[in-house]
C-alpha cells in the first residue's frame, strides 16, 4: 500500500541514527573520560550525551553528529564540573565521616542502639527468640525446625517476615515519629518484605505517592531489598532530576542482563528518561517500577511509571509528534512509543497517569 511507504522510510532512517549513534558512543567516551574519572560518572554523562544527540539528530546533517556529539558531551562535563565544584565549596557544612571522634558520633551511636532496642521491644517473644537464636547463636534453620517440630522453610520463612518487621521498627525509632494513618505499617511491612501480593492488595505504590512519611522511609527499605533480591526487578521514586539519572541506569542494568543489544539499552534509557521527566516537571511525585518478563520464546524489560499528577486531557493527541508543552529533550510520548515495542497510557484528569512500556528481546 502506497501509505506504508512513509512509515518505513521513518524506520529506516531511525534505525541508521541508532547505529551511527552507536558508532560515535567510543568518541564520546573518550571525550568525557578525558576530564572526568568516575566510571560511574562518566557512564551517566555518555548516556545523556547520547539521548540528547537522538532528539536533534534527525535536524542535523549526518556529518555534523559527530562534532555535535562532542560538543554536547564537553558541555555537560562542564555542568557536572560545577556541580561539583559547589558541593567541594559547601563541604564543610556537613559531618566528615573521615575525623577520628566528635561528640556528635557518641549522640548519632547512642540514638542508633536505642533504635535497635525499641526496635526489638516491638517484637513477639518467639520472633525474638527465633532472630536471636539464629543470628547470634550461629544457629541453622535446619536445626531450629527439628527441634521445633516445623520444616526448614517455615522458619526461614518466619526469619524474613522477623527481619522485615525488624527493620521497619527500627527507622520508626529513628523517626520518633507518629504514623500518619493505620494503612502506612502494612505497606511498610509490605515493602520491606518484597510481599508483592500484599503490596497490590494495600496498592502501595498509590500510598507512596500519596504519603509523604512513607515515601521517605520507603527509601531505605526498598534499597536493602534490592540488595536482598534479584537484580532483575527495581522499584524506584521519581520527584527530582536526579531520580531519574538512577532510573535510567537502573533500566539500563536491568535491561543488559537478558541480553539486549547496545542500540536497544539506549533506546530503552532513552525512554526511561523521557518519561521521568515529564513525572518530575508536571506530577509532585511519581513511582517507575522495572523488571524483566517472559513471553512466548522471548524476555523483555517492562516499565510502568505512576504519577499524582494532574492527569493528560486527551491522551491520543499527546501521543502526536509536536504535542509536548515544554522545552524538554523532544520525544515526548511520541518518542518514547517509537523507541518502545509497546506503550499503554490510563490517566485521569486530577488524579494521576499510569505508562506503560514493553521492549522485547529479540537474539542474533
Amino acid at each position: 500500500m502506497g501509505g506504508s511507504e512513509p512509515a518505513n522510510g521513518q524506520v529506516h532512517g531511525a534505525l541508521q541514527v541508532h547505529g551511527t549513534l552507536v558508532e560515535l558512543t567510543p568518541l564520546i567516551r573518550g571525550v568525557i573520560a578525558a576530564r572526568m574519572r568516575d566510571p560511574g560518572v562518566v557512564d551517566d554523562l555518555v548516556q545523556e550525551t547520547l539521548a540528547r544527540v537522538m532528539t536533534t539528530a534527525s535536524r542535523l546533517d549526518d556529518g555534523a553528529l559527530a562534532p555535535y556529539a562532542v560538543v554536547v558531551a564537553r558541555n555537560l562535563v562542564n555542568q557536572q564540573w560545577r556541580t561539583e565544584e559547589r558541593a567541594r565549596r559547601h563541604a564543610h557544612r556537613f559531618l566528615d565521616p573521615a575525623e577520628p571522634h566528635r561528640p556528635e558520633d557518641d549522640v548519632l551511636r547512642l540514638e542508633e542502639n536505642q533504635a535497635v532496642t525499641s526496635a526489638l521491644a516491638r517484637l513477639s517473644q518467639g520472633e525474638r527468640q527465633t532472630l536471636l537464636a539464629h543470628e547470634l547463636e550461629g544457629r541453622a534453620t535446619a536445626e531450629m525446625a527439628a527441634e521445633s517440630g516445623s520444616t526448614t522453610g517455615a522458619v526461614a520463612a518466619q526469619l524474613h517476615r522477623t527481619r522485615a518487621k525488624l527493620r521497619v521498627e527500627y527507622l520508626l525509632a529513628l523517626e520518633q515519629s507518629r504514623l500518619p494513618s493505620h494503612r502506612c505499617r502494612p505497606v511498610l511491612l509490605a515493602l520491606s518484605g518484597g510481599d508483592r501480593r500484599r503490596q497490590r492488595e494495600l496498592d502501595a505504590a498509590g500510598h507512596l505517592l500519596e504519603c509523604q512519611f512513607c515515601s521517605q522511609l520507603s527509601g531505605p527499605l526498598l534499597d536493602r531489598l534490592q540488595a536482598d533480591n534479584d537484580d532483575e526487578e527495581a522499584l524506584l521514586p521519581i520527584q527530582s532530576d536526579k531520580d531519574v539519572v538512577v532510573a535510567r541506569q537502573r533500566g539500563r542494568e536491568i535491561a543488559a542482563q537478558i541480553g539486549f543489544s547496545p542500540t536497544d539499552l539506549t533506546l530503552i534509557a532513552t525512554a526511561i528518561s523521557e518519561i521521568a521527566r515529564n513525572a518530575v516537571r508536571f506530577a509532585d511525585r511519581g513511582q517507575m517500577r522495572i523488571r524483566t518478563i517472559e513471553g512466548s520464546a522471548r524476555r523483555g524489560v517492562v516499565i510502568v511509571a505512576r504519577d499524582r499528577g494532574p492527569g493528560i486531557p486527551d491522551v491520543q493527541r499527546a501521543l502526536e509528534d509536536g504535542y509536548s508543552t515544554y522545552g524538554g529533550m523532544g520525544l515526548g510520548l511520541p518518542g518514547a512509543s517509537r523507541l518502545m515495542d509497546e506503550l499503554h497510557i490510563v490517566s485521569e484528569l486530577g488524579k494521576g497517569t499510569t505508562i506503560t512500556m514493553t521492549k522485547w528481546c529479540t537474539d542474533p
